[in-house]
Parts: C-alpha cells; structure tokens; sequence
C-alpha cells in the first residue's frame, strides 16, 4: 500500500471533516471563512494522523487510532484545526457536543453522539473483495464493545 492508500482515505476524511464542520455551523457564532480553513486545516490533520494507519484490507485495524472523540477532554485533531481559525478549547466545548465519537474507517464513516446514543452512518462504500460479512461483524463488536463501556471483556480481543 504506497501512496494509493492515503489517496483512498479522501472521502473518508472529508465526509468526517464535513460532519464536524456541520455541527460548529449549527451551534452558530463561526463565520463561513473560518469553518471553511477549519474544515480544510481539519482534512490535513486527519491526512496527516491517518497516513500510516489506514488499512483497507483490513478495515477495523487501527480503528481505535482512528477514533475521534470527545469526552470530557477535546480531541486533539479538533483542537489543533479549531487553534488554526483562533477558537479555544473551551470554545470548543460551548459549540460541540461534550460526548462525541467519531470513527472514520475505510469505506465507512460513522459517529455517535452521547455516550449510549445510537450510531449512526454517515458513509458507507461496499468493501472490494466482498468481504463485507466480516466487515460487520468485526465492526458492530468494536462498537458493541464502547456502547456497554467495556465492562465485560469483548471476543475481539483474540486477534
């Protein structure tokens, strides 16, 4: 996987960077100019953060890298775009929802909002290979497995 890789991730990140975009619009106080370098300088760190952990033969390897979150602490690719626009943390956590997850993996995209909210998809591209009964099955664990806070051990630990 060279470079073709990283080129894969492009609707990935932008359909992620859009979504955070979206909610900062929605809070309101951010002017178009300033979503529009957040949007873009958030695209550059998730590029950045992403490049040596996207798997596409293997979606839900580096997932949790992957992850973006926010809970009580600001996710730090967030934090970083929102410092390029001159918002703070704490600004940050009066437009954005204080429990966010975000998980932007190959060929899908999904969050949830709250911690016992339900996930919702925001992209979803059929696997190449038709591997795609895995696909869910190792994805729904991984996301079982944060809904009920860990607390029973998950079957995917046996990698």
């Amino acid at each position: 996987a060279g470079s073709g890789a990283a080129e894969d991730m492009r609707t990935e990140i932008s359909t992620a960077a859009a979504f955070v975009t979206r909610l900062l619009r929605a809070a309101g106080g951010v002017g178009e100019e300033q979503l529009r370098c957040f949007r873009e300088c958030l695209q550059e760190a998730m590029h950045e953060h992403y490049k040596h952990h996207w798997f596409p033969l293997v979606p839900s390897k580096g997932s949790g890298y992957r992850c973006i979150r926010i809970n009580h602490k600001m996710d730090p690719l967030i934090g970083k775009a929102a410092g390029m626009i001159g918002l703070s943390h704490e600004r940050l956590f009066q437009l954005l929802p204080s429990e966010l997850t975000l998980w932007v993996d190959p060929f899908e995209v999904s969050y949830r909002i709250g911690e016992d909210g339900s996930i919702c998809v925001l992209y979803e591209s059929p696997q190449p290979g038709g591997k795609v009964a895995k696909q869910l099955e190792s994805r729904t664990s991984c996301k079982e497995e944060w809904r009920i806070g860990r607390s029973s051990p998950s079957k995917s630990y046996n990698m």
